[in-house]
C-alpha cells in the first residue's frame, strides 16, 4: 500500500471530531468521509470541505476508504463492523466493541471469518503510564502482585445530566468511565477472575448508579478492590490525575495502587517504593521515580491503526481481548445486581 490512507469516521460526536482533527493533521492519512445522520454532522463535514453520507453503508461503497473507525453510539457499534467486515474494511471500534458481550462474541466469529482487521480503542493502553505499569507488572520489580486498589472519584456537573440517556440504564460510569479503568487493570495486572459488587443511586435517584464499590479476585491470585463515584468533588480518577486530556484539570494525585511482595507502584504519578535491604517495616522504603516518554495516546493509536491496516502490525486491543473487559463489567452488573460472586469468564461461555 502507498501513499497517504485514506481513513473515514463513523460518528460525528465528541470523540469523533477528535478522530477527525487527529486524521487531518497527521502526515500519513487523510480524511475520506464522515457517515453520520445528524444536520449538526453535515455541517461540520461541509465546513471541512470532507464527503458527508448518512448511511456508513453510502459511504463504505462510494468512498472505498482503507479504514473506518466506528465513533457512533454503542447500540450501533455492531452492525457498523459487520458492514465493514463484508466490505473488507479494517476498523478501529470506539471502547465499548458493542453494548454487550453477546454482541461482540458475533463479531469476534465474524471478524475470525473475513481475516478483515478489528482493534478496538481502548486507547488507554496506548498510553505510555499505563505501557510502564504494565511493564514494571512483567518484569518483575514488583514481585508477586498481591493487591490493587483502584479509585475512580469525580464529581460530573448537573447539566451533563441533562442528555437523556445519561440518566438510564448504561449511562452510567460502570459502563461509560470505568471500562476504562477496568482495561487498564486487566492489561496491567492479568485477567481477572471473579468479582463482587455493590451499586447506589442514592445521591440523584436516576435508574443509573451513581456510585459502585468493586471487589476483583485476578487469576493470578491478587485481590483488588474499585470504589467508583461521579457524585463527589474528589481528585481520584485517571481523568485527573494523568493528565491524558486537557480538559480536565490536573491534580497531582494517584488513582492506582498496585502492591507486591517486592515492591508497590503508584499511578500515574508512576513512583516504585521498595527496600533496598532488609525488607520489613522498620527499614527505611526508597521511592524510585519511573521514566516515561511523552506522546499522545490517541496519536499512537492512530499510528497503530495504519500500521495495522498495512499489515505491520497485529492489533493490540483485538475484538476478543475488548470483550473480556465488557464481560467484566458485565460481571460486576451482575454481582450488584444478585449479590453473587461472578466470573467474568463464565459471563462469556454463556454469551450467544
Amino acid at each position: 500500500m502507498s501513499g497517504r490512507m485514506r481513513i473515514a469516521v463513523a460518528g460525528a460526536g465528541l470523540i469523533g471530531r477528535r478522530h477527525i482533527e487527529l486524521i487531518q493533521s497527521s502526515g500519513d492519512c487523510v480524511l475520506a468521509g464522515i457517515a453520520d445522520p445528524s444536520p449538526a454532522a453535515r455541517e461540520f463535514a461541509q465546513a471541512r470541505n470532507a464527503p458527508w453520507y448518512a448511511d456508513h453503508r453510502a459511504l463504505l461503497e462510494q468512498e472505498k476508504p482503507d479504514g473506518l473507525i466506528i465513533a457512533s453510539p454503542n447500540a450501533l457499534h455492531l452492525q457498523l463492523a459487520l458492514d465493514c467486515v463484508e466490505a473488507g474494511v479494517p476498523a478501529l471500534i470506539e471502547k465499548p466493541v458493542t453494548d454487550s458481550v453477546a454482541a461482540a462474541r458475533r463479531l469476534c466469529e465474524a471478524a475470525k471469518r473475513s481475516g478483515v482487521p478489528m482493534l478496538v480503542g481502548h486507547h488507554r493502553r496506548h498510553n505510555p503510564i499505563i505501557k510502564a505499569a504494565r511493564e514494571a507488572v512483567v518484569a518483575g520489580k514488583l514481585g508477586q502482585l498481591t493487591a490493587v486498589a483502584g479509585l475512580w472519584l469525580l464529581k460530573k456537573p448537573d447539566d451533563y445530566f441533562e442528555i437523556a440517556w445519561r440518566r438510564e440504564h448504561g449511562g452510567g460510569p460502570l459502563l461509560i468511565n470505568l471500562i476504562h479503568d477496568i482495561d487498564n487493570l486487566r492489561f496491567i495486572c492479568g485477567e481477572i477472575a471473579e468479582v463482587q459488587a455493590l451499586t447506589s443511586n442514592m445521591v440523584r435517584g436516576f435508574a443509573v448508579e451513581d456510585t459502585a464499590a468493586l471487589l476483583l479476585r485476578f487469576a493470578n491470585g491478587a485481590l483488588g478492590t474499585m470504589t467508583v463515584s461521579d457524585a463527589t468533588p474528589a481528585p481520584w480518577s485517571w481523568e485527573l490525575t494523568s493528565g491524558e486530556n486537557a480538559a480536565y484539570p490536573k491534580q497531582d494525585q494517584r488513582c492506582y495502587i498496585l502492591a507486591g511482595t517486592g515492591g508497590s507502584l503508584s499511578v500515574p504519578n508512576m513512583e516504585l517504593w521498595s527496600y533496598p535491604q532488609n525488607p520489613g517495616w522498620h527499614a527505611p522504603l526508597v521511592r524510585e521515580p519511573v521514566a516515561l516518554s511523552a506522546y499522545d495516546p490517541l496519536v499512537e493509536q492512530l499510528r497503530h491503526f495504519l500500521a495495522v491496516i498495512a499489515g505491520r502490525e497485529q492489533p493490540l486491543i483485538p475484538v476478543q481481548d475488548a470483550t473480556a473487559t465488557l464481560a467484566v463489567v458485565e460481571a460486576v452488573s451482575e454481582a450488584a445486581r444478585t449479590g453473587q460472586k461472578i466470573s467474568p469468564g463464565r459471563i462469556m461461555e454463556q454469551a450467544t
